[in-house]
């Protein structure tokens, strides 16, 4: 993970006290908000490392119920997001884990909408920077900083080269892509991150066209 200036080392423009405990926690449930592309019903959070033993006291719990409802880091309600929850009836808990090799600020979230879910593990690194380490039950890795479009399908000879030309037809360069299977000819994500926003409408129009192609989803960390 690259650090350009001291301000991305502080932290970004938050609601405290800790970038890495609540800012990130933020971004991590508004990404994985974003990528259940509904409304969320239920959320069970997994916390491992140092987000397990200091999670209260850190606003993490809080934290993360406010990027799962769709708060930023600055939004003054993060420390009433239980109460927004259970207004909304969102129904959560949290657990503590052992989630394996993963860096000490970590999550799993399994969150339920009502047609969708989501299984993420991501990371919190600091200074409100965040990495996706796994997505429903694949090993990714994405921070959300650029437009990322994320397209589960399955995996068959010819798929990469018909999305990069179409990518490339509608004017998209890729900055970092990454394909992820459960085994040859299995389920399967593609990863791709632009340099510039997703039009998601006149991206689906051209994509849908793609037999293999299961989903469509975008994400991006705010």
């Amino acid at each position: 993970m690259k650090y350009h200036s001291a301000f991305e080392i502080i932290g970004p423009v938050m609601v405290g006290p800790s970038s890495s405990h609540t800012a990130g926690p933020v971004r991590i449930g508004n990404l994985a908000r974003q990528l259940l592309v509904e409304e969320p019903c239920s959320v069970h959070f997994q916390l491992m490392g140092s987000f397990a033993e200091t999670y209260q006291g850190h606003g993490t719990d809080l934290a993360l119920l406010a990027g799962i409802q769709g708060m930023t880091t600055d939004d003054p309600e993060i420390a009433s997001a239980d109460q927004h929850a259970q207004e909304k009836g969102l129904e959560y808990r949290f657990q503590k884990a052992n989630l394996g090799f993963f860096h000490p600020n970590t999550v799993a979230l399994h969150v339920e909408g009502k047609t969708r879910t989501v299984d993420m593990i991501a990371s919190s690194l600091g200074g409100g920077k965040v990495e996706v380490q796994e997505l429903d039950g694949l090993p990714v890795r994405f921070t959300g900083e650029n437009p990322t479009l994320i397209l589960n399908h399955i995996d068959q000879q010819g798929f990469l080269a018909r999305v990069s030309s179409l990518l490339e037809s509608q004017g998209y360069n890729i900055a970092r892509l990454t394909l992820e299977r459960r085994k040859r000819g299995g389920e399967a994500i593609t990863v791709c991150e632009f340099d510039r926003a997703i039009q998601l409408a006149q991206l689906k129009e051209c994509l849908l066209l793609i037999p293999q192609l299961r989903d469509i989803r975008v994400a991006q960390a705010v």
